[in-house]
């Protein structure tokens, strides 16, 4: 009986290391993490030719804020560290070399803009940090090989372009298309998702127009394209050259069916610059809901956000698109630090990032899933398309994928 004091003793003792060790290992931290707080990084341009989207960034502070004030993630508040950039890729390196070695942030998260995005790009890999859910479409967001720390947020230009080919090829298999492109990576990006899309039958293309980022207009573009004849014009263009094509087609008293990028489809920027008149059957395509939309007054997932932005950021306009979209980017960004629990390594954010399985979201549309995988780091794919009448747009059809192809 003597012996069995000591081996229960030693049994607990066992039992007792095994505890702490399981406790130690269920916990487990990288730079900007602790038991209390989560530092997140953040470029965004609060000043500069792109200040409009500062207010991403607000919107972003905002959703943090209000986590933390509802307890945290896992009982930890968000410090959420944004920083101008500018929309300069040599101010985005700077900034964010402070946020990684001066801030020691866990990840960074939002940046906004293709070209600061690509300045940090291999920097971020490098350091093996988290560059999680850029504002951008860019579609080579989306190389886990290459660059396996850095992940996309947006719907990819190419999924875009790919789903107006679809739409072309079923609605008017015959046309004869006209693209307008911006002569970057931007541009380019667009034209080959409709070039890929419609395969086979890419001869309907019958012009493929660029112009330069620095040309003030580009009516001369249009006056040409016209000359051409075609029954689509597909422009895919920032705001400003947006509304310029749009308002130059109208004084021309040409009618082409319009077709215009997402990026390009604001209401308040585009359409009613261009003239509403000249802007009426203009087609675009959405992943995200239109907070001035009438038709999402009652909508469950509508009335959070407006809920949200009267609280936390009600110096912002509530239909200014871009609010939504930093309020449905920190939905995301908060979702993966929820799923990584108590191991919030960098290995494990990114682990958790590439598993996001059908994740719905109030602020998109319905049928538009997020979804990724250790070899798809594009979490948007789906998008419908949406017609302009009289002083708003009008979806129409139903959720389309720009991948897989097919209403879903």
């Amino acid at each position: 009986m003597r012996l069995m004091k000591p081996l229960s003793v030693a049994v607990a003792a066992g039992l007792l290391v095994a505890a702490i060790g399981s406790a130690m290992a269920q916990k487990k931290y990288d730079t900007g993490a602790t038991d209390t707080e989560i530092k997140i990084g953040n470029i965004i341009p609060y000043s500069g030719p792109a200040s409009a989207y500062g207010v991403v960034g607000k919107a972003m502070e905002g959703y943090f804020k209000k986590i933390n004030d509802e307890g945290g993630i896992n009982g930890r508040k968000v410090n959420f560290i944004s920083y101008d950039d500018a929309y300069s890729p040599p101010k985005a390196v700077e900034q964010t070399r402070k946020l990684v070695e001066s801030d020691e942030v866990l990840l960074v998260f939002g940046a906004l803009g293709t070209p600061s995005n690509s300045a940090i790009q291999k920097y971020m890999n490098a350091k093996k940090t988290p560059h999680l859910f850029l504002a951008t479409g860019a579609t080579k967001w989306n190389d886990p090989k290459a660059f396996p720390w850095t992940m996309g947020w947006l719907p990819s230009y190419q999924s875009e372009g790919r789903i107006y080919a679809k739409y072309l090829l079923k609605e008017k298999p015959d046309a004869k298309i006209a693209v307008l492109y911006q002569n970057d990576d931007f541009g380019k990006d667009y034209l080959k998702g409709i070039q890929d899309g419609l395969g086979a039958k890419k001869s309907m293309i019958v012009a493929e127009e660029s112009y330069e980022l620095s040309e003030p207009t580009i009516d001369s573009h249009i006056v040409k394209l016209k000359s051409l004849n075609p029954d689509v014009l597909v422009i895919f263009t920032t705001p400003k050259f947006g509304a310029q094509t749009i308002k130059k087609v109208g004084e021309l008293g040409w009618k082409p069916t319009m077709i215009i990028a997402n990026v390009s489809a604001s209401t308040a920027t585009v359409m009613k610059p261009a003239g509403f008149d000249n802007a009426q059957g203009v087609i675009s395509a959405a992943y995200a809901k239109d907070a001035s939309d009438p038709q999402w007054t009652s909508d469950p997932g509508m009335k959070e956000f407006k809920a949200f932005h009267a609280k936390y950021v009600p110096e912002t306009n509530v239909a200014d698109s871009s609010v939504l979209t930093g309020y449905n980017m920190a939905q995301t960004m908060a979702a993966v630090l929820k799923q990584c629990g108590d191991d919030l390594t960098r290995a494990n954010v990114m682990k958790q990032a590439a598993s996001i399985k059908a994740l719905q979201q109030g602020g998109l549309l319905p049928g538009v899933l997020i979804s990724t995988s250790t070899t798809d780091f594009s979490p948007i794919e789906q998008l419908q398309l949406m017609r302009f009448k009289g002083e708003r747009w009008e979806l129409f059809g139903g959720v389309l994928d720009g991948e897989a192809g097919g209403e879903r």
